[in-house]
């Protein structure tokens, strides 16, 4: 068993305390979301700065650089699949279910992606979301499983899913509806960053190199900034590339990274380490 010592931020306190700060954690996210007027969607936000048509494709590099996420998300799967250090990267074969979906996930989002910039509209704004929450969920389980345990995460992972692509579709019918809400799949979309930050800090790590999740969150952030950004990006860069675009290979990157990490891990051998499992 591989012994390496691995970079740790773990916040010694409590197995009781460490669930309740994670508890308040939760509670804040939600009430800064529920705090909050119904949010209707932007109907700017569908007019990109870079509209500009390769190979007849429109918009076109917002289509193209969805690739990205193909191919991080097809790597993720092979890693996951490959039986060659299987015993190296999960220590229950069951861990791997998360991940699965995870790049499963990461592989339709370039499918949706690409399909709501051929044509930008809330309709196919859906299909963009959707395998979005799949991956959010998908990954915010995946650490649930190794820091806290594997019996929760598996428990949580079908209702965690179901309740993700629900806010997607109460979204679209609210605003089918003339009173868009956007803030459950807000809460969706942001909340796994405060939790896996905090269970980071709260709940020692099963594998090594778990400390490169920071840096996964810190492209995750990076990315969310350039789509913030895409118009003034695009005018800064010249016209030659977006903020969206480099969003789209920001999160890929963010992703790539994720792969890499689960491909190099091994198990941290730590006697008593307090997993519920």
């Amino acid at each position: 068993m591989n012994t390496e010592k691995n970079v740790t931020l773990v916040l010694y306190t409590s197995q009781r305390t460490r669930y309740i700060l994670l508890g308040l954690i939760t509670l804040a996210v939600a009430w800064w979301w529920g705090s909050k007027s119904p949010l209707p969607q932007d109907l700017s936000y569908h007019n990109f700065a870079d509209q500009r048509r390769i190979l007849a494709i429109t918009n076109g590099l917002d289509v193209l650089s969805n690739l990205a996420f193909l191919i991080v998300g097809i790597w993720g799967l092979v890693i996951v699949l490959n039986k060659e250090g299987q015993e190296r990267r999960f220590l229950d074969p069951m861990e791997k279910i998360s991940y699965l979906v995870f790049f499963a996930g990461t592989t339709l989002v370039s499918v949706g992606s690409a399909y709501y910039h051929l044509s930008p509209n809330n309709g196919t704004l859906v299909w963009d979301r959707l395998p979005m929450t799949i991956g959010f969920v998908a990954f915010f389980i995946s650490v649930i499983m190794e820091r806290i345990s594997i019996k929760v995460g598996l428990l949580a992972l079908m209702p965690a899913l179901i309740i993700g692509a629900a806010t997607v579709f109460y979204w679209s019918w609210t605003e089918s509806q003339g009173r868009g809400d956007l803030r459950p799949y807000a809460f969706v979309q942001s909340y796994p960053i405060f939790a896996v930050a905090a269970m980071m800090v709260l709940f020692p790590a099963r594998y090594t190199g778990s400390i490169n999740l920071l840096l996964v969150l810190v492209f995750y952030i990076l990315a969310k900034q350039l789509e913030s950004n895409d118009e003034a990006i695009f005018a800064g860069t010249g016209g030659i590339v977006s903020g969206h675009t480099l969003k789209h290979l920001s999160a890929a990157i963010a992703i790539g990274w994720f792969v890499r990490m689960v491909k190099n891990r091994g198990p941290i051998h730590r006697p008593g380490s307090g997993h519920v499992d």
